[in-house]
C-alpha cells in the first residue's frame, strides 16, 4: 500500500530560521521510521520544460551538478542515476522522481518545494518530486545573473530534502526594508532562506550538510571513524523541548547543529569528526515556531548559553551525556 506524505520542504525567499540538521520521520504501525531511500542509486528524471533563460539541457546540467555534489560526500553512501528526460511533471504520484518547473504564482514566497510518496508499510521512499516555481526568474549561468535565482543552488538545497534531510538553523539574516529578511551568511545549504537573486553562494555543501547526509546514509566505516555529542538541555531541572544546540569545532570553524526533541530535553548531534567542540544552546525565539513544532510545547524563555567546558568527541563513540543548564531570560 502506498500513501502520499506531505512535508513542508519549501525554499523560501524570506522567512525565519527553521530546523538544524534533522532527519524526517514518519509513523508506521505505531513506530517512528526515518524517511530515507531503502536502495541506491536513487533514480531521477528531468521534466521536458523550460523557462526564459533556462533550457531543458541547461536545467539538466545544473541539477546534475547538484546531485554530484551530494554524491561526492566521501563519508556518505548515497548515489543517484539519471533516468532521462520525461514529459511528466513533478507533483504527480506516478512512481517517477521528477524535477521540473511549475508555474505557481500564488506561492509568491516559495522558490521550490519537495514532495514525497512513501511505502505505508515500511516507510521507505518510493518517489520524491521537486518543483521549481517558474513565477520567478531563473539562471544557470556559471557566475550567476543579476536578478535571477540560481538553479544549481536551489537544487542543491531541495535534493537535501529529497535525501530525507530537514532544514538547518545555521544562518544569519537581517530585516529588509519593506519587510522580510535577507541572508547575511549561512553555515548550511539546508538553511531555509535563499540567498538573494544573482548569488551563487549556495553551490557548496557545508559541515552541517555533510554530517547530516553521512549520518543518514553512512559510508562503510563512517560510524567507527566519527562520533557524537549528546545530552540534555534543562531549565530548573526540567527538560527543554526545541532548544537549538550547536557544536563548534575551534580547529576548523565548522558548525553542526540539532535540537532537543523530547520532553526530557535530549539531543544528539552525530556525524562529527573526533576532537574538541564548543557547545552553544539557544532558543528559537526568532523563528516561525508553528512551522516546525507545536508552540505549546516549545520553551523559548531561556538565555543563550555557552557550555563552560570543551566537550571531546571520541572516535567511534559518544561524548557521554552533557547537561546544558539554561536559565530564564
Amino acid at each position: 500500500m502506498r500513501r502520499a506524505l506531505a512535508i513542508a520542504c519549501v525554499f523560501a525567499l524570506s522567512s525565519n530560521p527553521a530546523f538544524a540538521y534533522l532527519k524526517f520521520g514518519v509513523t508506521i504501525g505505531g513506530r517512528q521510521v526515518t524517511l530515507k531511500w531503502a536502495q541506491t542509486p536513487v533514480r531521477y528524471f528531468v521534466s521536458n520544460t523550460s523557462v526564459p533563460g533556462v533550457s531543458t539541457d541547461g536545467f539538466l546540467a545544473a541539477v546534475g551538478r547538484a546531485f554530484n555534489s551530494w554524491q561526492a560526500v566521501s563519508t556518505a553512501s548515497i548515489s543517484y542515476q539519471l533516468g532521462g528526460i520525461t514529459n511528466a511533471l513533478p507533483e504527480r504520484d506516478d512512481g517517477l522522481s521528477t524535477l521540473g518547473f511549475l508555474n505557481r504564482p500564488e506561492l509568491d514566497r516559495v522558490l521550490a518545494s519537495t514532495s514525497y510518496l512513501i511505502d505505508a508499510s515500511t516507510g521507505a521512499l518510493i518517489e520524491s518530486d521537486i518543483f521549481f516555481n517558474s513565477a520567478f526568474p531563473w539562471s544557470v549561468a556559471p557566475a550567476g545573473e543579476p536578478g535571477r535565482f540560481d538553479v544549481e543552488s536551489i537544487a542543491l538545497h531541495e535534493i537535501g530534502h529529497l535525501n530525507g534531510l530537514g532544514h538547518s538553523a545555521l544562518g544569519e539574516t537581517e530585516l529588509r526594508e519593506g519587510g522580510g529578511r535577507r541572508v547575511i551568511s549561512s553555515e548550511a545549504i539546508m538553511f531555509p532562506i535563499a540567498f538573494a537573486a544573482g548569488s551563487i553562494a549556495g553551490r557548496t555543501l557545508k559541515a552541517d550538510d555533510t554530517a547530516g547526509i553521512s549520518d543518514l546514509y553512512p559510508a562503510a566505516g563512517f560510524a567507527q571513524a566519527s562520533g557524537t555529542v549528546s545530552g540534555r538541555v534543562t531549565k530548573d531541572g526540567v527538560g527543554v523541548f526545541g532548544a537549538h544546540v550547536v557544536a563548534f569545532d575551534p580547529a576548523t570553524g565548522a558548525m553542526v547543529g540539532n535540537f532537543s526533541l523530547n520532553g526530557q530535553g535530549q539531543f544528539s548531534i552525530g556525524g562529527l569528526s573526533p576532537g574538541p567542540r564548543v557547545l552553544r544552546v539557544e532558543p528559537i525565539d526568532d523563528a516561525d515556531v508553528e512551522s516546525f513544532f507545536d508552540p505549546s510545547q516549545v520553551d523559548l524563555d531561556f538565555r543563550v548559553l555557552f557550555f563552560d567546558r570543551v566537550v571531546v568527541v571520541p572516535r567511534g563513540g559518544d561524548s557521554g551525556q552533557v547537561e546544558l543548564r539554561v536559565v530564564r531570560k
